[in-house]
């Protein structure tokens, strides 16, 4: 698919360009109408829909309706993972979701955007990056994850945050734009703070050059 491989690739694409792309995403609308449709207590018959659905599913998942992707196939999604209602995933890119990860409502994880360029923009010229979330994390209610994303395990991210860059493993991170609170362990403590010296260090360092 020549989308697919100008996202593989990190380019930019255009949305026009590709009719199967249409045909994928129309396929997975159609599967999420479904599974919105069907009753909560069949949790059976959900789980087997979305396993046609999804790139990777286990047996073990847990995720309330509404319920809305782009295509599905990019979604891979671990052991025990646990969705509140209104979980919206734009996986043009790939999203990968670890073991035992829990994601309030109303939350967004977005792969896509468009271009800052109104020309381009108007012309439906679009990019994606991948978004990896590790095992054991949580995410509050109304946060919203942008793309090329990666939020490390154990990690908690608060409710109402807007992640726009990585985060690391065992922190509690909130905000908007999202910046890590403080360490979960002592190892993340040790990590913080190589990276409060290194951000340090590019600050003068900048500062210096305009000297």
């Amino acid at each position: 698919m020549k989308i697919m491989e100008q996202i593989e690739r990190g380019e930019e694409f255009n949305v026009l360009s590709d009719e199967s792309f249409f045909v994928d995403k129309q396929r997975c609308e159609d599967i999420c109408f479904q599974y919105n449709m069907i009753p909560p207590s069949k949790i059976t018959e959900r789980n087997e829909l979305l396993r046609t659905l999804l790139g990777k599913a286990t047996d073990s998942f847990w995720i309330l309706s509404p319920f809305h992707c782009e295509y599905g196939y990019n979604i891979e999604i671990g052991n025990d993972f646990a969705s509140n209602h209104n979980l919206v995933i734009l996986d043009a890119a790939k999203v990968k979701i670890g073991d035992n990860v829990l994601i309030g409502p109303n939350t967004g994880i977005y792969t896509s955007g468009h271009s800052l360029d109104p020309v381009k923009r108007k012309q439906l010229v679009s990019y994606a990056k991948p978004i990896t979330i590790g095992d054991n994390v949580w995410i509050g209610g109304n946060c919203v994850i942008l793309a090329g994303v990666t939020i490390g395990e154990n990690t908690v991210v608060a409710a109402g945050s807007v992640v726009t860059k990585s985060l690391p493993a065992n922190v509690l991170a909130a905000g908007n734009p999202c910046r890590i609170v403080r360490p979960l362990t002592a190892e993340a403590k040790e990590e913080c703070e190589v990276r409060s010296e290194q951000k340090e260090r590019e600050n003068n360092a900048y500062c210096t050059d305009r000297v």
